[in-house]
């Protein structure tokens, strides 16, 4: 037995060990895959409370909370742009640390005002625009950083990784925030939150990224507009940028139609209390899992275009699921289901989305492009939360659902068509750096362009 015991821990071992050359052996990196799984973990408090604070506690109707998604989009549209020039001209890092602890603070007020007895929907708007100005912009350095911290041909493993760190916390967050809520309230919860969010700051705050920039902030008004127009020509240049942001701001408006109404759903039509929400919402842990390790498998397979037109058919299908599932057992189960394929779909999406735009930009224009793609994904997100908000209010929470399936599937077989997308097999080279910075000549110094290459 205790030879069997022996062999059994050994085999533990050996399966616990990192091959050589993974990305986790490296200390830099591993430190920033640490942070994003403790905020990862606090982040899953905060998706089921938020949402849970509104429809439970205020009574939130469905065009309450499909504004309450599009408060927290709006500073994307209208701060991207012109973040991405200033994340061009200084340090990432720092605003990425910044960044994480701003985030602690304005979570850390929605109980402060529960307890305070101001909380009403106005604040959760003002709460929800102030977290998505800080995604805007801390959240685009903090793509930026990874890409300094890894060699470009090792995007997608390096975002698969980071969605392995997320799925880490989505299998074990949910749930344990469902029982936190059902101890505490869905207010206080939202502290846990605040606590891991300061605990990410420390852990960024001892990462090295050696990175030299030009000072300044935003300079002359006539250095800003020709900076953000040289961001925003580079995109609408590129064949492959332009679709991809064409897609996926369409798999975004259906997104934002659906996750409007799954809480409501939940709650109101399969009758699931805060505590049984989150043992469901492990399901979507489970998927983060399985995508986030075969995600980079499946793209090198078929190829990264094909990878992500699969990404926009699983969520189609999850939707579509929970817009036909009946108010009983195997509703309940169909909403985990739906949950899961979900999550999968959307790590297929993003681990390949990133690693093509990213692959494709010169390093000095990295934090342009970040902001005009993802100024421009997020255009349709807005609307697509203001239709599911209508929808189920006026023709109930499935039509919501089936709007959005629909559409997500929809999408996924008009993509498919588009050569610009099938035919990306492997990740591609970035463009010349001179041929953009030409006209940024007395902007930036030479050597800059130099680094980049």
């Amino acid at each position: 037995m205790k030879h069997w015991l022996q062999r059994g821990i050994r085999t533990l071992r050996a399966q616990l060990v990192l091959p050589p050359g993974d990305l986790l052996r490296d200390l830099t990196y591993r430190r920033l895959w640490s942070s994003i799984l403790i905020s990862s973990f606090g982040g899953q408090v905060t998706m089921l409370a938020l949402p849970l604070t509104a429809a439970v506690l205020l009574h939130a109707s469905p065009t309450q909370m499909g504004l309450l998604t599009t408060m927290e989009i709006l500073p994307f549209v209208l701060f991207s742009l012109p973040a991405g020039v200033w994340l061009d001209r200084v340090r990432k890092l720092p605003v990425y640390v910044i960044g994480e602890s701003l985030l602690a603070v304005v979570v850390a007020g929605v109980p402060l005002a529960w307890w305070l007895g101001w909380l009403s929907m106005g604040w959760l708007y003002a709460s929800a625009f102030v977290l998505g100005t800080v995604f805007t912009i801390a959240g685009t350095a903090a793509q930026i950083v990874t890409t300094q911290l890894v060699a470009r041909d090792r995007l997608v493993e390096a975002h698969a990784k980071n969605a392995l760190a997320v799925s880490g916390a989505e299998v074990a967050g949910p749930g344990a925030a469902g029982a936190l809520i059902k101890l505490v309230g869905a207010p206080l919860a939202l502290l846990v939150d605040a606590a891991l969010l300061i605990v990410s700051a420390a852990i960024l705050r001892g990462i090295v990224v050696n990175e030299e920039r030009p000072g300044g902030g935003f300079g002359s008004a006539t250095r800003f507009w020709r900076d953000l127009k040289t961001g925003v020509r580079f995109v609408s240049r590129n064949r492959l940028l332009v679709a991809l942001a064409m897609a996926v701001g369409v798999w975004q408006m259906c997104h934002n139609a659906a996750i409007v109404v799954q809480i409501l759903f939940a709650t109101r039509t399969l009758g699931l209390s805060e505590q049984a929400v989150g043992l469901s919402y492990m399901g979507m842990g489970a998927g983060t899992v399985v995508a986030s390790v075969f995600g980079s498998r499946i793209s090198r397979r078929i190829g990264p275009g094909p990878c992500l037109v699969l990404g926009f058919a699983v969520c189609g299908a999850g939707w579509l699921l929970l817009s036909f599932a009946p108010a009983n057992a195997y509703g309940v189960a169909a909403f985990a289901l739906m949950l899961m394929l979900f999550s999968m779909g959307a790590v297929l999406v993003f681990i390949n989305f990133l690693a093509l735009r990213q692959a494709v930009t010169p390093e000095p224009l990295l934090g342009r492009m970040t902001s005009t793609m993802r100024w421009l994904i997020l255009l349709p997100a807005g609307p697509g939360a203001l239709i599911g908000g209508w929808l189920g209010e006026h023709a109930g929470l499935r039509s919501s659902l089936a709007f959005a399936g629909g559409s997500a599937l929809l999408l996924a077989l008009v993509a498919s068509r588009l050569p610009v997308i099938r035919n990306v097999r492997t990740l591609p080279q970035p463009e010349n750096t001179d041929d953009w910075l030409g006209a940024e000549a007395d902007v930036r110094p030479a050597r800059a362009a130099l680094d980049a290459t």
